[in-house]
């Protein structure tokens, strides 16, 4: 490793050589619209409007709003539920929906707010300390220093942050406005992704318990390392902690200046070829107002290519949280 790389290969463990993670490992064929959908009934639907209007007539900004403020019996349990799927079940959820026409776009992001810290604090999502973040096409290139979702770019399966010091524990979108075409969401249990590669590939799979380069993507201080040191796959006791984007890897070698090895070649183009087999991820398109949540060290995620509505007011445009159960709610964590 160059010095220059911001080392976390303290999270290195060893390689299992056994299927881990079996209660969570899923294919398509396993997936139901019950395992993942979950309607606001009526008491949860009263419980954000009776949220919505206390907002309009005590307005805050968003990122001031806290879930102690309002009376959330309903939503509580139902994040509960939602919250179990993530951890224990197929590792995403959607909660269907927030009554975006009726309100001003400020309050319905404020009950967005609100709902997502039954998952997490809310935690910074750039150096800047951007805390909530506009998922759209900025009409920029996809290179060094501009992210995957500030483009149209289709994004083959990955965790978000993959290079960070403390990547977050959940993920959290509110569609304001889906693609005219394309944009799709999947999914895939990445317990599954590391077991089919243990049986068809253990020398390859065992490369990504051993530390690589990522491209950080310059979200750091100006004179921090341009990339990080860390394993692909790691364990937290049964757990996985997963750094899954082969994307930010490749980068990550070329930024450093460094050729991979042929056995890390082979391993992320492993990663692809089987994240590609259909019967291996799930697609659940998010639509407006739908809050799609998922547990970001479990789950890898992709977004195919997408073409924009003509009328840019309604172009794609997510709304996004991170969510994090440690460490401080700077974008690092310390």
């Amino acid at each position: 490793m160059a010095s220059t790389a911001l080392d976390l290969s303290r999270e290195v463990t060893p390689f299992p050589g056994t299927p881990i993670g079996t209660e969570r490992s899923w294919v398509a064929a396993d997936v139901a619209d019950e395992d993942w959908l979950v309607t606001l009934g009526p008491d949860a639907l009263g419980e954000i409007c009776a949220m919505a209007d206390q907002m309009a007539s005590r307005p805050l900004p968003v990122i001031l709003r806290s879930r102690e403020e309002f009376k959330l019996d309903a939503l509580s349990a139902l994040a509960a539920r939602a919250k179990a799927i993530m951890d224990e079940g197929r590792g995403f959820v959607v909660l269907d929906r927030l009554p975006m026409d009726d309100y001003p776009e400020e309050v319905m992001l404020g009950c967005f707010w609100v709902i997502g810290q039954f998952f997490g604090l809310p935690v910074a999502q750039k150096w800047d300390g951007t805390v909530l973040y506009d998922v759209t096409d900025t009409g920029k290139a996809w290179q060094y220093g501009v992210r995957g979702s500030a483009t149209n770019v289709e994004l083959v399966f990955h965790v978000d942050n993959a290079f960070g010091v403390r990547p977050p524990d959940y993920v959290g979108l509110l569609c304001k406005h889906p693609a005219l075409e394309g944009g799709l969401s999947r999914f895939c249990s990445l317990y599954t992704l590391h077991n089919r590669m243990l049986a068809e590939c253990p020398e390859l799979l065992q490369r990504l318990y051993e530390p690589m380069y990522y491209d950080r993507q310059a979200e750091h201080a100006p004179d921090a390392p341009k990339t990080s040191w860390a394993p692909f796959f790691a364990l937290e006791e049964d757990r996985f902690a997963v750094r899954a984007n082969v994307s930010l890897v490749r980068n990550g070698y070329k930024v450093a200046g460094r050729e991979m090895d042929e056995a890390l070649v082979a391993a992320l183009d492993a990663v692809e070829r089987i994240s590609r087999s259909e019967d291996l991820w799930y697609e659940a398109p998010i639509e407006r107002g739908q809050m799609q949540y998922l547990n970001n060290r479990h789950l890898g995620h992709y977004r195919s290519e997408f073409r924009d509505n003509p009328d840019p007011a309604l172009k794609r445009h997510l709304f996004r949280t991170w969510h994090r159960n440690s460490g401080s709610r700077a974008y690092d964590g310390g």
